[in-house]
């Protein structure tokens, strides 16, 4: 074995420790640092399959110019001089910079000074505007800083967590499993969902509020009202610490709660909770931030808090969770179209005059740049003319995004800088550019609750690829810009970082890392998880505010008058309400988690949850095809018929692109519709026309090598020896074995096939050398077949693979419900029942299903409530 390294996961922004080891046959084994205080050894599903994801397979090696390959110092200097030569003919606000959460903070800090200081734009716009955009503005228009006031610890010392717009067992796995460990050792705390679906994080619920979609505001203005009714204000706090207090009381007074649509007797349960439990903790996330109005659910939520003081004390505040590892970090430097670094605002002509004066820069502009949205128009409208975008995937991300492609694809000159060449954007690319990636980069990053961690580097560059800051300095340099960018180390981005910082703090600022200013080489490689603010010379609390002084110009925290809006009604073309998120074992656009074979057996396409009662009236039945459309695109989804959601909404799964579902990208159908404060837009509430797609066939693959179907739909997901493909045509072939053969491309392989014409149903294998190299099931009806069983085969000698289930007497482990252990849903109902299990944690005992990153547990739940139930009705 190697040596272990110590470093930091690259999903989401929980921030988890990890002790990475690559093994001499060239693997890397991956567990969670029981010493970083994040996760204390734990890793979800994502996490703990990081080693199947660090292979060079499919990277990229070099710059591409044209689809061609070139040096770097060719991809460099057309890069420079198409920058240079556009601002000269058309101004500095002519490019931009499109970044990532993902992004290191020394990457980060390095893009934004290159663009605003050197430059002179501010459009640099980030990833992060879809995440938490929302959550900034709320802080800064609540505490004048964009501050997490509390840490993960207030979740184990809280006596009520409320989670609001958050499916935490599934998007922070392992901040769920520290909740759910500190409800097992305290049964008395309690935990309220809030949510419109019933997600996996019910589980753990003693209540759940499925209030209507965008009532949030209502919600928290009750308990406002409430709170001040029943005497829970903190009359002494608001005093000295509150301004605004009775102007938001008014708004809040003025509010209807019964538009959320709860009951009344859980709109008292939940009250009642709220006024006898001081030590709450409102954990919020993506449900409230991707909102045209979530700004103001921010700060409704956060006036709940600073009315009642229960803030910036032990077990009490609100916690906004990041979804990416670096979005705190991102926005610490200024990565945003609307920030200056180190939390300085870009409006301040004070402020302005600092950076450029500590950065000795030529320039600085003096208004923020175009948000995301507003970016991609303007390129779509030719205002901007040349984009750089690194470590993201606009073309699917963005809403809107089949507009979001004609613009960058009709933009003059396009940058990349990516791990793979062949993303959606990067496609549209004129120049592509290789970056390293986790296990390969060097640097810092900044979780939820403001601990920076190392991320470091184990692993060599794959191919010529350079880390992100090396390309900028590149690039920086031959525009005439050395003086700026003669960075040597990752530390020494580090350090300017945090002198800077030290400004900030100067003028007021909250976000103060000054300590590290002086920090040696040495001593950053060996850096532990620091929480800031850190002085050289000062012991600082973890909690922020707790002497009550805010970073407003009057000192005091702002509570805000917020109205709920008026919810706007749905049309008749478009009568469903969409909700849009991420699924437990992907992450984004899937560029790492695709990669590994065991993230992609719990779901493998993209899938439309949709109510029973919904789906009977638009004709659909389970395992359909369903087609979404309105006036910004089409997606076509499997359908999966469930009660979680309420009727006239629908949920889907936002990770599929060109690459492994062409026709499921669900961002085709998101309105770009925005908040008015943060810019960011909203994900949640697109309205959408459903309608039944009806293929002539449907079809189920397997094989070793990858395909490439022709078909109206198809999606496609790794397995340990291979490939498999779910796919639907709207024309029949002339012959399925011809059909079969060209799709394998499997002209000298031998065939069996079960052919059954009056069905349009076929089943056809191809071996070569004995071992099956591929097989493919068709059907008019969506293809019932054991997925697990027939991909096991490939490689095999298998001859009862068209069989598409064992033979008689052998298991078959059916879908994946835990994909830590890889575990399926019919060994866990056969364990259930030959050994009499009755609890999730016999099934873990006899399985290990559930025992690692626990975010299996509700679903396990769910299958041992439903064989209890049917062995009761028996």
């Amino acid at each position: 074995m190697s040596q272990t390294v110590c470093t930091t996961c690259p999903y989401c922004g929980t921030g988890c420790g990890v002790l990475a080891t690559p093994t001499k046959d060239g693997a890397l084994a991956v567990k969670g640092d029981p010493e970083h205080p994040a996760n204390f050894g734990r890793l979800c599903s994502k996490g703990s399959a990081l080693g199947e994801t660090v292979s060079p397979e499919g990277r990229l090696l070099t710059p591409m110019i044209g689809k061609k390959q070139t040096s770097w110092d060719t991809a460099l200097n057309v890069v420079a001089e198409k920058f240079k030569a556009t601002v000269a003919e058309h101004g500095p606000d002519s490019v931009a910079l499109y970044v990532s959460g993902q992004l290191l903070t020394e990457d980060y800090y390095v893009a934004n000074k290159f663009i605003k200081g050197y430059v002179g734009t501010a459009n640099i716009d980030t990833n992060s505007r879809l995440c938490m955009a929302s959550t900034v503005a709320g802080h800064k228009r609540a505490f004048g800083t964009d501050t997490v006031p509390g840490t993960y610890d207030d979740l184990e010392l809280a006596d009520l967590v409320l989670l609001t717009g958050s499916n935490l067992a599934w998007c922070h796995p392992v901040l769920y499993q520290r909740l759910s460990a500190a409800k097992a050792k305290r049964p008395n705390m309690k935990v309220v969902v809030i949510d419109p679906r019933r997600t996996a994080t019910c589980d753990l619920a003693d209540l759940h509020l499925g209030l209507r979609a965008g009532t949030d505001i209502a919600l928290f203005n009750h308990l406002l009202r409430a709170s001040y009714e029943q005497g829970c204000v903190d009359a002494e706090f608001v005093a000295q610490h509150v301004t605004g207090f009775d102007d938001a009381l008014d708004a809040a007074s003025a509010t209807d709660v019964t538009v959320t649509g709860l009951s009344a007797q859980d709109i008292d349960t939940f009250t009642r909770l709220w006024l006898t439990t001081e030590k709450t903790v409102t954990v919020f996330s993506q449900g409230v931030n991707q909102s045209d109005h979530g700004t103001d659910k921010v700060n409704a939520i956060i006036n709940c808090h600073l009315a009642t003081g229960r803030i910036s004390k032990a077990g009490m505040g609100p916690l906004s969770v990041t979804g990416q590892p670096n979005a705190m970090g991102g926005r610490e430097v200024g990565g945003l179209a609307n920030m200056l670094a180190a939390h300085l605002d870009i409006e301040n002509a004070d402020h302005r005059a600092a950076v450029q004066s500590f950065w000795q820069s030529p320039t600085l502009p003096e208004k923020a740049g175009l948000k995301a949205v507003d970016l991609f128009r303007a390129i779509g409208e030719g205002k901007v003319k040349a984009l750089w975008v690194m470590c993201t995937n606009p073309a699917v991300s963005m809403p809107d995004a089949k507009a979001v492609r004609a613009a960058i694809a009709g933009c003059d000159f396009v940058v990349v800088s990516d791990m793979f060449g062949d993303t959606d954007t990067a496609e549209l690319a004129d120049v592509v550019l290789p970056a390293t990636g986790w296990g390969e980069k060097d640097g810092t990053v900044t979780n939820s609750d403001r601990t920076i961690s190392r991320q470091r580097g184990f692993l060599p560059p794959t191919g010529d690829s350079l880390h992100d800051w090396q390309v900028i300095c590149g690039v920086a340099k031959r525009m005439g810009f050395s003086d700026g960018f003669n960075f040597d180390s990752p530390a020494q981005i580090f350090r300017e970082h945090a002198a800077l910082s030290g400004v900030a703090a100067a003028l007021g600022k909250d976000f103060d890392i000054s300590g590290f200013a002086d920090l040696s080489d040495t001593d950053y490689d060996a850096l532990q998880p620091t929480r800031w603010p850190f002085l050289a010379h000062k012991t600082l609390s973890d909690r922020m505010f707790q002497d009550g002084r805010f970073f407003t110009p009057t000192g005091r925290a702002n509570m805000l008058p917020i109205a709920q809006p008026v919810s706007q009604t749905t049309s008749t073309d478009t009568p469903f309400r969409l909700n849009t998120g991420r699924i437990r074992d992907q992450w984004h656009t899937q560029t790492r988690t695709a990669r590994s074979p065991r993230l992609n057996q719990h779901y493998g396409e993209p899938f439309l949850e949709i109510h029973p009662e919904d789906a009977l009236a638009l004709g659909l039945r389970a395992a359909d095809l369903a087609a979404l459309s309105n006036a910004h695109g089409q997606s076509i989804l499997r359908v999966l018929i469930t009660d979680r959601v309420a009727r006239g909404e629908v949920f889907a799964p936002i990770h599929w692109t060109a690459a492994t579902a062409p026709s499921g990208r669900i961002s085709d159908v998101v309105s770009p519709k925005t908040d008015p404060f943060s810019g960011q837009p909203d994900s949640k509430a697109a309205e959408v026309g459903i309608r039944p797609f009806a293929p002539k066939w449907y079809g189920f693959a397997v094989s070793q090598s990858e395909l490439q179907p022709k078909s109206n739909y198809w999606a496609k997901s790794r397995l340990e020896a291979g490939w498999q493909y779910e796919m639907a045509h709207q024309e029949t072939p002339d012959c399925w074995e011809t059909y079969a053969r060209m799709l394998f491309d499997a002209q000298d392989a031998e065939i069996s096939s079960v052919l059954d014409a009056s069905r349009d149903a076929a089943r056809i294998a191809f071996h070569k050398d004995g071992v099956l190299i591929g097989a493919l099931f068709v059907s008019d009806r969506p293809v019932s077949v054991s997925r697990s069983f027939t991909g096991s085969q490939l490689g095999s000698e298998s001859e009862t693979v068209l069989l598409g289930r064992p033979a008689v007497g052998q298991p078959d482990p059916g879908p994946i419900v835990c994909a830590c252990f890889s575990v399926g849903v019919n060994s866990i109902l056969n364990a259930i029942e030959t050994q009499s299990l009755v609890s999730v944690e016999a099934i873990g005992e006899a399985l290990s299903a559930g025992t690692n990153c626990g975010s299996c547990k509700p679903e396990l739940a769910a299958l041992l409530h439903s064989a209890q139930r049917r062995v009761a009705a028996e």
